[in-house]
């Protein structure tokens, strides 16, 4: 999903970089690269890329990251979705 972009500058991530301690944990359980980790502190690389599913908050051990999750969630669920019943209807499926 490189390059996949939700709704601009509407997520609602916020990272607070003095309560960051470095750990880099929003890195790895971030899908889509949000952050980026420099001076041992985490920043956000691409809010735009941010899909609101709440992992970095969930795993942020001093709470320094807020988002309000499950609505870039759902809508991601949703377009993956439609996008496979669209090649299912569209014969590009092997079962149609």
């Amino acid at each position: 999903m490189k390059g996949f972009r939700y709704l601009k500058n509407v997520a609602t991530l916020k990272l607070d970089q003095d309560a960051c301690i470095g750990c880099g944990r929003c890195l790895e359980v971030c899908p889509h690269q949000v952050f980026s980790l420099a001076e041992k502190k985490a920043s956000i690389r691409d809010l735009d890329a941010c899909m609101e599913c709440g992992a970095c908050a969930l795993n942020c051990p001093v709470k320094a990251i807020a988002v309000d999750a499950g609505v870039g969630c759902a809508e991601g669920l949703i377009n993956e979705w439609l996008q496979e019943r669209k090649l299912r209807t569209s014969g590009g499926g092997c079962c149609s």
